[in-house]
């Protein structure tokens, strides 16, 4: 990996192939943000995590669906678009744990 370096002599690795967080709309992570937070605040910190079978786990993929579609037909009764993200986030992390 390449290193760039600055005035004064200070070295970092170059950014090329990292990760870009900067690029994500944080009026979305807010949005994001605030659906994990109602869902703490309705039904406990973390319960979403309890979820190990997979007729539980599916239950976030078949309400994604839902937000999805209820998005898509422009109901505003709710903020569908991040119930939607959310629920993927959550099916994914559960069928697909992060590697340690």
């Amino acid at each position: 990996m390449k290193n760039k370096t600055y005035t004064g002599g200070f070295h970092r690795s170059e950014d090329e192939g990292k990760l870009r967080f900067d690029l994500i709309p944080t009026s979305m992570l807010k949005r994001l943000a605030k659906h994990y937070m109602e869902g703490a605040k309705r039904y406990g910190e973390g319960n979403w995590m309890k979820a190990q079978d997979n007729e539980a786990i599916k239950r976030f993929k078949q309400s994604a669906w839902r937000h999805f579609i209820a998005w898509q037909e422009g109901d505003d009764s709710e903020d569908h678009a991040s119930a939607c993200v959310w629920n993927i986030f959550a099916y994914e992390h559960l069928k697909n744990p992060p590697q340690k």
